[in-house]
């Protein structure tokens, strides 16, 4: 299951959003989407799950938490 997780702090890396989800069980890929231009976080990411049920109990867990200061959504992607 692919999730869509926004509204990440800026200086949020790869490392910190994998070591989140991972607590709920294996991460199969994560990905930040950086500005072509600047290089910079657009604040947002994409975390890809192989158990549906793993990816659900993060989604349920870390919905609405305050992650690096900032109050993160997170939900299956689209």
């Amino acid at each position: 299951m692919k999730l869509l997780i926004r509204n990440l702090a800026r200086s949020t890396t790869e490392l910190e959003l994998k070591a989140l989800f991972e607590v709920y069980g294996t991460v199969q890929s994560c990905s930040l989407v950086f500005d072509k231009v600047t290089g910079d976080s657009k604040g947002f990411g994409f975390i890809e799950m192989p158990k549906q049920g793993d990816a659900k109990a993060a989604m349920n867990a870390l919905n609405g938490q305050q992650i690096a200061g900032t109050k993160v959504r997170v939900k299956k992607s689209e």
